[in-house]
C-alpha cells in the first residue's frame, strides 16, 4: 500500500498538479510600501547571542508581549530572514515583516513572542541561484532550530503554538525547518521562497501553510510553490493554501501589512500532537 502510495505521488508531481491545492489568485496587489513600518521601533527587540550544542554563533532579536500575564503562555513566531539580513550586526535581520510586530494596534491584538534570528550566510541553498527550483537547509538552520527550543524553555512559550514565516530567502528557509524539525511548529506561511524536494511533500501533508507568491517572481520563480503545494495536496495534505498574486515580482504584496487576516489565520492554528 505504501509503494502504491508512493508512485501515486510521484506520477501526480511528474504531471504537475493531479490533485492541486486551492489557489487564490489576487489581482490589483501592490508591494509592500515600506513606509508602512516606517515608525515602527526596533529598540523594543531585546538583542542576545545564542552558541548552539554545535558551536554555532547567532545573533538575535526576540520581542516580547507588551504584557505578560502570570501563568499565560504566548505564541512563538520564528521571523527569518531574507538574504539582505545576512551578518553579523544583529541588525540587518529586523526587516519590513519584522518591524511590523512592534506596531502597537498589531503587538496589543497579537501579544506573542516574535524571534529574529540572524544567519552569518545563507540558510537556503538552491541548486541553481540563477533560475532556483528546490531548495535545501544549510548548517545554520539547525542552529537556529536550537535556539526556538531554548527560547520555548527560558520564556512562557505555548508550545502548541509555535509559527514560522519569512519572506525570500526566509520563505525558503521556512519550507525548510517544517522538515528540519517534524512538529515543532503549529503552522508556517512562506512567502515568495523556494519550496524543497517535491519528494518530502508527504512529511508536509499535516501542516497548515499558507504560501504567498508573486506570478511574475524572476528571482524565485512561483512555479517550485506551485509544484509543492500540489505534491501535499496529492499527498493528502488538506491544510495548504496558495496566494498568488497576478503581476506581483519578487517583492511582499501589500496586504502583508498590518495584514490582520493572515495572522487571524496564523494564531488559529495549534499543534496536533
Amino acid at each position: 500500500m505504501a509503494s502504491r502510495r508512493t508512485l501515486a505521488l510521484a506520477l501526480c508531481i511528474a504531471l504537475a498538479g493531479c490533485a492541486t491545492a486551492p489557489v487564490e489568485r489576487i489581482q490589483g496587489m501592490a508591494p509592500l510600501d515600506r513606509s508602512a513600518v516606517a515608525d515602527a521601533s526596533v529598540d523594543t527587540f531585546i538583542p542576545g547571542l545564542f552558541t548552539s550544542p554545535e558551536g554555532v554563533t547567532l545573533p538575535y532579536r526576540l520581542l516580547a508581549p507588551a504584557t505578560l500575564e502570570p501563568g499565560r503562555r504566548y505564541p512563538l513566531v520564528v521571523q527569518f530572514h531574507g538574504s539582505g539580513g545576512i551578518g553579523t550586526d544583529n541588525l540587518g535581520q529586523l526587516e519590513h515583516a519584522a518591524r511590523a510586530w512592534t506596531l502597537p494596534a498589531i503587538r496589543s491584538r497579537y501579544p506573542a513572542f516574535v524571534l529574529v534570528p540572524q544567519f552569518p550566510a545563507r540558510s537556503a541553498l538552491y541548486d541553481d541561484p540563477k533560475v532556483p527550483r528546490v531548495a535545501r537547509a544549510a548548517p545554520e538552520l539547525q542552529a537556529a532550530l536550537a535556539l526556538v527550543d531554548a527560547i520555548a524553555v527560558q520564556q512562557p512559550v505555548d508550545r502548541d503554538r509555535i509559527y514560522a514565516t519569512g519572506f525570500s530567502m526566509g520563505g525558503s528557509t521556512t519550507w525548510l525547518a517544517l522538515l528540519a524539525r517534524p512538529g515543532l511548529f503549529a503552522a508556517a506561511m512562506p512567502v515568495s521562497g523556494i519550496a524543497p524536494d517535491r519528494a518530502r511533500a508527504a512529511d508536509l501533508a499535516e501542516v497548515p501553510l499558507l504560501i504567498l507568491h508573486g506570478q511574475a517572481d524572476d528571482e524565485n520563480p512561483i512555479d517550485a510553490d506551485r509544484a509543492m503545494a500540489a505534491a501535499i495536496r496529492a499527498a493528502g495534505g488538506r491544510h495548504v493554501r496558495l496566494r498568488e498574486y497576478a503581476g506581483l515580482g519578487h517583492r511582499p504584496p501589500a496586504e502583508l501589512v498590518p495584514g490582520e487576516w493572515w495572522r487571524d489565520w496564523l494564531f488559529a492554528q495549534h499543534r496536533n500532537p
